[in-house]
């Protein structure tokens, strides 16, 4: 799952950057609202976590704006204003969440969980599907029950693909989901990822449609 952060406190941005990326998650940061109401409008996230005090533009007018657009991205807003009317402006303006700095990051983590969850329409904590269980709360996977050790990698595309069943995922989504943008990206690390997946999992869980890009069905 890939995440923009849009946060102008630098040392905070980066605790959580690094709190995040140790769950998983595809992180990309930026300091102003310009910059961010941009990069979502032209690139994929899954979610954003926006604060309200920004530079060059305001986080209530970059949620606006995105609304205004019609893009259903989730939006967390994180910010150290805790008047009731700031939340019930910010909720208002679309946000899908409020919260207050400072706060505690399980906390934050949690609520990311609830708000992927509610965007992909499951009310369920974990994923269930042709014999593999994904658990977001604890990164596990198991297949007939039993742990299967995958790299973080492997991991965020199974959660991918697994949370959006029968929906065809082309190349260049998925890598927008595994990769930000200070990762390099090999040509053939898609297909490797693939590969590993099939071989600790089985090998009929992940569909290929080619020249188009891989799913797993909800039956088999």
């Amino acid at each position: 799952m890939r995440v923009l952060l849009v946060e102008d406190h630098e040392s905070l941005a980066k605790g959580i950057l690094t709190a995040l990326r140790s769950e998983s998650y595809t992180m990309d940061w930026l300091h102003d609202g310009q910059s961010a109401l941009h990069a979502i409008s032209s690139e994929h996230f899954d979610l954003v976590i926006l604060d309200l005090g920004l530079p060059k533009m305001d986080g209530l007018t970059v949620l606006r704006a995105l609304r205004d657009r019609r893009q259903q991205i989730p939006v967390l807003i994180l910010t150290s204003r805790d008047g009731v009317r700031d939340r019930i402006a910010g909720l208002d303006a679309g946000a899908d969440d409020y919260m207050i700095k400072p706060f505690d990051t399980d906390e934050l983590k949690a609520r990311l969980r609830a708000l992927l969850r509610r965007s992909a329409g499951r009310a369920a904590p974990t994923i269930e599907l042709r014999g593999v269980t994904l658990n977001p709360g604890n990164q596990q996977v198991s297949y007939l029950d039993k742990i299967v050790a995958l790299s973080r990698k492997e991991y965020v595309l199974l959660h991918e693909l697994l949370s959006q069943p029968d929906r065809v995922l082309t190349r260049d989504q998925l890598e927008q989901s595994l990769y930000g943008w200070s990762d390099e990206v090999d040509s053939n690390t898609l297909e490797v990822h693939i590969h590993y997946l099939r071989k600790k999992l089985y090998p009929e869980l992940i569909r290929t449609l080619r020249g188009v890009g891989y799913m797993i069905e909800s039956k088999a």
